[in-house]
């Protein structure tokens, strides 16, 4: 067969007519423009007209449909949803900064300024939406709206110093429900207002306005424990009384003027001049296990029907958010709101005596001294002086118990048995009269010492004015301090060791070691069927340290410090009066010689008394028989 040869003719055609056609395309382009704008523009632009042309007429009809949707849903307030736009307006002050959102009207964020958490973040009382204020009501259309769904209209203003926010929920330029706030200069107190000009014919009078206000609350402090279980509570002030509501009860009270959402150190509160009846409080924990680390301690909740006057609302409230300190809520600008009471200062004596003594004298030696360590301490010297003459006392009585103690025991050896308890115990009080030697002259002072014991129990621990205030080793004296961490977790006792409570522990030991002596004294000789004082003195001596190591290993530096330097002192004072100040052969010769005097008559109470005792030895007499 014959072979096909390459046809070099064809190729050299076919590379010219290539030639010709490049040539061609190249000088005849077609010339452009300056004023033009380049094909990509050109295309883009055409797209983007035909988009807006196909758009347009779907877009009127959404827009319309959704008009209609919400005049269905909200009625006379469709327009305001319509018109409303998400944002958000703050208001503030030197102290506080509220921000309000448009939506809903409320505030979504309250910022205390100069404090910080527990772990250095700015101190909010509100944020991230953990709270919530509502007003739920009805309208003659036959709809159930709630406020916190619907768009507000944000207008700010200055009324002198001070800053006004008027969030308004529009039916009509004069038609509508608003929601005003007017922040002071240098106060935590915001006047807020709640009014509903022009709408007696939109809201429904037959159905239940509500007022709903939710709170959960964030944690701030070290201590979960302290925090949460000892300082949270939910506080309100009804019929001119203030009380508080337990974690996890549900009551129902009238005439409410304000309720607090109390966290420890700081509080959020409702006050109003229009007093809320039929109101529902809920206060409920949060925290399920006190060893885990939480971000929320306690929800709090208040739900109460609002009144209309002529057929509008027309409240007059207050908002405060900010510290639960004694000495600011005591001051003038708080002081007709008894809002003082939330700052847990003890019930009773226990109250009285942080109002009246230890505040004044804390916030005496805080005007010299900015240590508040040596605060403390300095309050400690000042109490334990003051206290010092029920001690004395205490010694006294010890001492005179002391003298007649060989006596006592005689009366023992000549009165035996159960059968002569009566007898005894007669002539032991005979003894005791006739030397000027009372019993309750030893325990009256150290009763009278428990009121301070417990009232600085209170004080210390609820004193702003400690919080995140460093000395030697700790560094907020109002909660524990930390030497090592523990890996584990120690039931009663927690994951950390605590110095100051190992100190005052310490001192308590050496202090009841030294008044084992003293209590022996006081005590009557033991006995027959009574139990032996000595001996449960002796376990009372280890018991009491330990206890006191568990039990203040999670509580606030500052009361262990007080209780260490106060045993300290208190052993110092004891040996002072035991060496410097007590003669025990003056005290001998004093009783010897109230023994000589003539006895002075008895008195009624004391008749009483011998007469019982008396009958009561002829009926074992004759029971003996």
């Amino acid at each position: 067969m014959e072979q096909k040869k390459f046809d070099y003719n064809s190729f050299i055609g076919m590379i010219l007519l290539g030639g010709i056609m490049l040539w061609y395309f190249g000088t005849n382009k077609p010339e452009i423009e300056p004023e033009q704008t380049t094909t990509e523009q050109v295309v883009k632009a055409n797209a983007d007209k035909a988009n807006t042309a196909f758009e347009a007429k779907p877009t009127f009809a959404n827009d319309s449909l959704k008009q209609i949707a919400l005049t269905n849903k909200l009625g006379a307030f469709a327009q305001s949803a319509i018109n409303g736009s998400e944002g958000t307006t703050a208001i503030e002050n030197e102290l506080l900064k509220l921000t309000i959102d448009n939506k809903g009207g409320q505030i979504v964020k309250a910022l205390v300024k100069n404090y910080k958490t527990y772990d250095s973040l700015p101190l909010y009382l509100i944020k991230e939406n953990n709270a919530s204020f509502n007003i739920n009501f009805g309208t003659t259309d036959n709809r159930i709206l709630n406020t916190k769904d619907l768009f507000f209209e944000p207008t700010f203003t200055k009324n002198g110093d001070n800053q006004v926010l008027s969030m308004k929920l529009k039916v009509s330029d004069t038609q509508f429900l608003e929601y005003r706030y007017e922040i002071k200069p240098d106060n935590y107190m915001v006047d807020f207002s709640v009014r509903s000009p022009g709408l007696s014919n939109v809201i429904n009078t037959s159905n239940p306005i509500n007022l709903d206000w939710t709170l959960i609350g964030f944690r701030n402090e070290k201590s979960i424990k302290t925090e949460n279980t000892m300082y949270s509570h939910f506080y309100y002030k009804a019929d001119g009384e203030v009380d508080d509501l337990g974690a996890g009860n549900t009551e129902v009270i009238n005439n409410v003027n304000w309720v607090a959402y109390k966290q420890h150190f700081f509080t959020s509160n409702l006050l109003t001049n229009t007093p809320f009846n039929n109101a529902t409080i809920t206060s409920t924990d949060l925290v399920k296990d006190e060893k885990i680390d939480t971000v929320f301690t306690k929800k709090y909740e208040l739900k109460t029907p609002l009144t209309l006057t002529n057929g509008e609302l027309n409240y007059n409230m207050k908002w405060f958010y900010g510290p639960s300190d004694y000495n600011l809520l005591s001051s003038d600008a708080y002081a007709a709101t008894d809002l003082d009471e939330i700052a847990d200062l003890g019930w009773g004596i226990f109250g009285f005596l942080n109002r009246t003594v230890f505040y004044p004298v804390f916030n005496l030696l805080k005007g010299f001294l900015s240590n508040y360590g040596l605060i403390i301490i300095l309050m400690t010297i000042v109490v334990r002086i003051i206290m010092s003459p029920l001690v004395y006392k205490s010694y006294v009585s010890s001492a005179k118990m002391k003298v007649i103690r060989p006596e006592l025991t005689a009366l023992n050896e000549k009165y035996p048995g159960k059968e002569n308890a009566m007898k005894r115990q007669q002539e032991t009080m005979a003894i005791q009269r006739k030397a000027g030697v009372s019993m309750l002259s030893g325990c009256i002072p150290a009763l009278l010492q428990m009121p301070v014991f417990f009232a600085l129990f209170k004080f210390f621990p609820t004193n702003l004015a400690l919080r995140q205030e460093s000395f030697l080793w700790a560094p907020d004296l109002s909660s524990y301090d930390i030497i090592f961490k523990l890996p584990f977790n120690v039931p009663f006792y927690g994951d950390h060791v605590s110095l100051f409570p190992i100190l005052a522990s310490v001192a308590i030991f050496f202090y009841m070691k030294m008044n084992q002596s003293q209590q022996a004294n006081m005590q009557a000789p033991t006995q027959e069927g009574m139990p032996d004082m000595s001996k449960m003195m002796k376990y009372m001596i280890y018991f009491s340290p330990i206890m006191m190591l568990f039990f203040f290993n999670n509580y606030a530096s500052s009361l262990s410090l007080y209780y260490f330097i106060s045993n300290l002192l208190t052993i110092t004072i004891m040996l002072v009066i035991k060496n410097y100040v007590i003669d025990e052969d003056k005290i001998h010769a004093q009783i010897e010689e109230n023994k000589k005097r003539p006895e002075k008559a008895k008195s009624k109470f004391r008749q009483r008394i011998d007469t019982a005792m008396k009958q009561a030895q002829e009926q074992q007499a004759k029971q003996k028989k």
